[in-house]
């Protein structure tokens, strides 16, 4: 079974995935499974998420900022309002992973979020479990990829035209926002933002 949690450098026991990097170890301290709420937020966590599948959480953890830089703080009206020029200038900017689908993605998806007469950040959060809830218990820890509750999500959102929001994306999205508290059990974080 793999390494879940581990006993780090400054005497804190934390998840193992951010493996003693300063980078992911800070998000890991301060961001990760802390509720996001507010439109351009969340729109901003789903347009990363997106642009990770298929990475690691880390190459685009290091590029965020060139990603914020690029996308205009994922400012949903200005991105809804990017034209065929701007594609082909994201298409050229080495401070992001350019994906020609995933950045048109995020374009669609900032137009279908400007439409939504919730709002994205309700939306989403509609989807979430109770507060508190683990998709992990202490005993048998494992991470899952999946939940009911982020198919669910990403169903909705796929019919909504939504793309890059498959339901493991939406899994890691839930976990990230603080929807779901997916820290070991051991991990200080869990019993902090329990």
């Amino acid at each position: 079974m793999a390494e879940v949690s581990r006993l780090f450098e400054d005497g804190r026991v934390r998840c193992a995935w951010p493996q003693g990097d300063e980078l992911y170890t800070h998000y890991h301290d301060t961001e990760w499974g802390v509720p996001v709420f507010g439109d351009d937020a969340m729109f901003e966590r789903v347009a990363l998420e997106g642009f990770q599948a298929g990475l690691s959480w880390i190459t685009i953890l290091r590029r965020r900022d060139g990603f914020r830089r690029a996308f205009d703080n994922f400012d949903m009206a200005k991105v809804a309002a990017y034209t065929d020029l701007d594609v082909a200038e994201l298409m050229l900017d080495a401070g992001i992973i350019r994906n020609r689908a995933k950045i048109e993605s995020t374009i669609k998806n900032a137009k279908i979020s400007l439409e939504l007469p919730q709002g994205l950040s309700d939306l989403v959060w509609s989807f979430a479990p109770e507060r508190g809830s683990h998709t992990t218990s202490s005993t048998g820890f494992e991470w899952r990829a999946v939940t009911s509750e982020s198919e669910a999500l990403s169903k909705a959102l796929r019919k909504l035209g939504f793309g890059f929001v498959g339901p493991t994306t939406m899994h890691a999205l839930m976990q990230a926002t603080g929807m779901i508290n997916d820290h070991a059990p051991d991990c200080f974080r869990r019993s902090e933002l329990s």
